[in-house]
């Protein structure tokens, strides 16, 4: 029986190929997706273990904290007392006290080199023999006075400078010129990153970062023979307490090690969503592929049981070929795998990511879960019709009718669709009610249960609603039409599955597109009603604007309004509350407050005004005191002046003068700076840019900037989640196409009778091309309705933390995504079309 499996296989290669070709591209998603984040995992473990290769111990100071009165407590770092009496000890060989912070750089055009978010400042500190350990100098050497900088590699290559030019760096204060004294490589993750590393003189770095005289971080490497455990003990008592942590180099490394784990889980979990799904679309073809060859060996089969095979050595021998035809595309699919990780590191490498260095990495277990998951899917999908091989009486050698579905079999499978799709959608209606994080996941369960279930009715629903369009297929095709349309509901069954795939596939890319249109639009509708300031400052990477950017603009020329807003807490209650903190006198000119009750003029007299759903919920009303406490533990009872329309993602639930809330904050946090200038323009741009000293760090946004920049990470989730998702749809194509090649296989000699009888080449090739059309479009259609109604149940459980959120559809993507499928259909159906038409009409007539 394996002998006759593998014939079956050898004798029957172009009909499995696209079995061959769909598990092969799950397959290698999934050890893509290993390959890759085992191989960044890796390299940056090592990069990481290189960092501390020369530390014994680490010190990290967390700066000053708060006792339960709010008194600040311990010194702001680690002071240079500390590490000299660190430095005396018997086993430490050197001490390195480090200061970090932002620092960005300019190239010549004054554009901000790196990725903003991972440019980093910090100080150079060289040993005895005058060289820092943590840099490898190219060029020059560390900064020697206050007025010179050294620069990593990458970042000088970048901006084109060379030891001795003037380069322009921006911290968060403003941005001044310093002189190029060196450039260095470094195993910095920032670099690596796709940052930049600016190293001052250590007297520069404490002053910009910290404080004269401390520093956020001690390296301490041991004597040759002095273990880091024994350092650890000697070097604890000397700097512990409160806001410090000692740790052995080696802990470090680990901990950082467990961290770069967590993040490469992160996305691998979500890679591997993907790669199942294009698994589970694949599962249908598998299942449709090995249901049309028992039903074309239905003879072989039969006779097979009549000279003496028993039930389960036919259904053995289907089990053994797909498990042969799994392990084949397993292997393929690692393969596969391996180089579509080199090439996702190369993308990353083009985008300006650094991957650090590092061998390829293959682990066993990628192996093993390539292998496991190519034969278990390939031999589960083939389980049912492997079953029913057993069921194909001897007498059926007779004849060429395969066993039909019984009657009591299909109404089994309604029932059980019917009850699957009625769970799913009471499932979607409690999350939908729920609301909130656990609702979605509610939602989540029950849009599984309705794709089963639809999946399951897919054969009773295709009669009526392909049976709706035959007649404009007649009418606009003729002939042609007539039959297409026939032919797709001869075998409900094979369209249904089919059908089945695109449904999925065009499900989860309706409910992404519906969910993401309607909050590109939300933000779209906040961003235009709800600001008003010309101009947005932030901080390149979303950093902390030095309180000194809104009081530059505030006096200089041109500028009608400036605000900045701070963001801070009030503690009242038993719960911590985000605050904003705003210039009272200009806020109004700023952004458009939909003001429900009181004035914002109160705020200029120490008032705060409150988010309507907040004040709701707290029990606020104008007039009412909050007892409230700040960050720094003072008291204070603060009176509601305003309570306003919640505007979240531009304002925090309580508003407050800037005044007070930073009176409590030693270092507040300032995200953004919003300027009015009387109305957007070039010039009025370069008003705000040239009051900023060009400071290439600082991002000035304009209103459509601003639209663009809340937009635009929606519609980067969705191209993300449509690039993932396009492997889905590919495998579904693959599924198109077997279907047909199969049909035209078994319908041989009707076609060679329909050719007999009047019906030329192109109309033959337009009824398979039409039935073709009419499964896609079957698909596409029920995974479009089944996607608009879970953006609905999904998008309601987040409606009221989103400003202006109403369900918007998306009619011209959705008109795209039906194109695209009679598209599919069409290009799907290209070969199969082309085999029909080529069919020699007396031999077709005479295949049996």
């Amino acid at each position: 029986m394996f002998r006759t499996a593998l014939r079956n296989i050898l004798a029957h290669k172009a009909r499995l190929l696209m079995t061959v070709l769909a598990v092969t591209l799950g397959v290698a998603f999934v050890a893509g997706t290993l390959v890759f984040t085992d191989t960044l995992g890796k390299a940056l473990s090592s990069q990481s273990a290189k960092s501390f290769k020369d530390v014994a111990v680490s010190v990290t100071s967390y700066g000053q904290v708060r006792d339960d009165n709010g008194k600040l407590e311990g010194d702001p770092g680690i002071s240079q007392r500390t590490l000299d009496k660190v430095a005396a000890l018997d086993g430490v060989a050197s001490v390195s006290g480090r200061v970090s912070g932002f620092a960005g750089v300019g190239d010549r055009n004054g554009k901000l080199i790196g990725t903003g978010w991972s440019n980093r400042g910090s100080n150079f500190d060289p040993a005895g023999d005058g060289k820092d350990p943590r840099y490898d100098f190219t060029e020059g050497g560390g900064p020697a006075g206050a007025g010179q900088v050294a620069l990593d590699k990458a970042s000088a290559e970048t901006g084109k400078y060379e030891v001795g030019d003037r380069i322009r760096v921006a911290t968060n204060g403003p941005v001044k010129e310093y002189t190029l004294s060196g450039v260095f490589t470094t195993e910095d993750g920032a670099v690596n990153a796709g940052g930049s590393l600016v190293l001052f003189h250590t007297s520069v770095a404490q002053k910009l970062y910290l404080k004269p005289g401390f520093y956020d971080e001690l390296s301490v490497a041991a004597k040759p023979g002095v273990s880091a455990d024994r350092l650890l003990g000697e070097v604890k008592p000397l700097v512990d307490g409160k806001g410090t942590e000692v740790k052995t180099g080696a802990e470090l490394a680990r901990d950082q090690a467990m961290s770069i784990e967590r993040e490469m889980s992160g996305m691998s979990t979500m890679l591997l969503v993907f790669a199942l799904i294009s698994l589970f679309v694949g599962i249908f073809l598998i299942y449709n592929t090995f249901t049309m060859l028992v039903a074309q060996r239905t003879k072989e089969l039969a006779l097979l049981r009549a000279v003496g095979a028993k039930r389960g050595q036919v259904m053995r021998s289907v089990l053994a070929e797909a498990s042969l035809i799994g392990l084949v595309s397993a292997l393929f699919g690692l393969v596969s795998g391996v180089g579509l990780a080199v090439g996702m590191r190369s993308v990353m490498d083009s985008l300006g990511a650094r991957i650090p260095a590092g061998p390829l990495v293959v682990a066993p277990a990628t192996i093993v879960w390539a292998l496991v998951i190519g034969v278990l899917v390939t031999t589960l999908s083939a389980l049912l019709p492997a079953w029913r091989t057993g069921r194909i009486p001897p007498v059926a050698a007779m004849g060429s009718a395969h066993l039909p579905s019984t009657a009591k079999s299909l109404l089994v499978r309604n029932i059980f669709g019917i009850v699957l799709s009625v769970a799913g959608i009471a499932l979607v209606f409690l999350g939908v009610s729920t609301g909130g994080e656990n609702g979605r996941y509610t939602i989540g369960a029950g849009a599984f249960l309705i794709l089963l279930g639809l999946i399951v009715l897919l054969p009773l629903l295709s009669r009526p609603v392909i049976a709706a369009v035959r007649p404009l297929l007649q009418r606009v095709f003729g002939v042609p039409g007539k039959l297409a349309a026939q032919n797709a509901v001869r075998n409900p069954r094979r369209t249904a599955v089919t059908a089945a795939s695109l449904a999925i596939g065009l499900t989860l890319v309706t409910t992404l597109s519906v969910i993401g249109i309607t909050m590109g639009k939300a933000v779209d509708r906040m961003s235009t009603d709800k600001i008003k300031a010309d101009y947005k400052v932030s901080m390149a990477g979303g950093g902390n604007l030095d309180k000194s950017v809104a009081e530059t603009l505030a006096k200089a020329p041109g500028i009608k309004a400036v605000s900045q807003q701070t963001a801070g807490t009030l503690y009242f209650g038993n719960d911590f509350h985000a605050a904003s903190g705003v210039n009272p006198a200009g806020i109004g000119e700023l952004l458009n407050i939909d003001v429900v009750s009181g004035s914002l003029s109160s705020l200029g007299r120490g008032e705060v005004a409150v988010a309507e759903k907040t004040a709701k919920s707290q029990g606020l009303s104008v007039g009412s005191t909050i007892k409230a406490k700040f960050d720094d533990g003072k008291k204070a009872d603060l009176r509601v002046g305003a309570v306003y329309k919640d505007m979240e993602g531009l304002l925090s639930p309580f508003v407050i003068d800037d005044k007070v809330l930073s009176a409590h904050s030693d270092h507040p946090y300032i995200p953004e700076v919003y300027v009015s200038t009387g109305g957007e323009s070039d010039a009025n741009q370069q008003k705000v840019v040239d009051a900023l000293g060009k400071n290439p760090a600082l991002t000035i946004a304009t209103q459509t900037d601003m639209r663009n920049e809340m937009g635009g990470i929606v519609n980067l989730a969705l191209n993300i989640m449509y690039g993932l998702l396009g492997m889905a749809l590919i495998i579904s194509v693959l599924g198109v196409v077997n279907t047909l090649a199969m049909s035209v296989f078994e319908r041989t000699q009707e076609i060679g009778m329909l050719r007999a009888i009047g019906l030329d080449r192109s109309r033959v090739k337009n009824m398979i091309r039409l039935e073709a059309v009419v499964i896609s479009l079957f698909g596409a259609v029920l995974g479009i309705v089944v996607g608009v109604f879970l953006a609905w149940a999904v998008g309601s459980t987040f409606a009221d933390q989103v400003p202006g959120y109403e369900l918007v559809l998306p009619f011209d993507r959705i008109g795209l995504f039906l194109a695209l499928a009679g598209v599919v259909g069409v290009l799907a159906a290209m070969w199969p079309a082309r085999s029909a038409a080529r069919l020699n009409m007396l031999t077709a007539i005479k295949t049996e």
